[in-house]
């Protein structure tokens, strides 16, 4: 059994794609899945299978969700590496008295060049920061998430990709999680 982690985008936000997650979590389970676990209402779910193959689990997560709710959502496989490197990749971590509840993550669900971080025009949304590392974006807002351009939808525009916002204390119970 593989363990993974799916992070379903667009769920339970300002009352669209309403998932209640006994709902979701007796889904999962009735595909097959096993130690089905969610945390908090924004779609973070942890969940066992025998499939090794993470982009096939995702796909038939997000088949099931349409078929059973009726809406289209985007699940994001993230493992207990891609968490790891969060916390070992993020620069904004680095800076004397960091601010952990102004960094985001953005899962992406492909991964990114390195000079990807162009096509974001980041320049554009000064003084917020970001930094890409593979399939993540690393973020530090200077006021809010809720105060800035640079969101979800943007970088999917920009990206030609579907993307993951969580914040870092999401992050961090996420990774503790995964350990168990």
């Amino acid at each position: 059994m593989t363990k993974y982690l799916a992070l379903l985008r667009g769920i339970n936000v300002s009352g669209h794609n309403m998932i209640k997650m006994d709902a979701l979590k007796k889904m999962l389970e009735n595909m097959g899945f096993q130690n089905v676990e969610t945390y908090i209402q924004s779609g973070n779910v942890f969940l066992d299978s025998e499939e090794e193959n993470a982009a096939s689990v995702g796909f038939k997560i997000k088949q099931e969700i349409s078929k059973e709710f009726g809406f289209d959502v985007p699940v994001i496989m993230v493992s207990k590496t891609d968490l790891e490197l969060c916390f070992k990749n993020n620069p904004f971590l680095k800076e004397k008295d960091c601010d952990t509840k102004k960094l985001y993550v953005t899962f992406i669900s492909k991964e990114l060049a390195p000079l990807a971080i162009n096509d974001l025009k980041i320049s554009n949304f000064k003084p917020d920061e970001a930094a890409i590392d593979s399939s993540r974006i690393y973020i530090k807002y200077a006021v809010g998430a809720g105060k800035t351009k640079l969101d979800q939808k943007y970088i999917e525009k920009k990206l030609s990709a579907f993307a993951t916002m969580r914040n870092w204390n999401t992050v961090t119970k996420l990774l503790e999680m995964y350990n168990g």
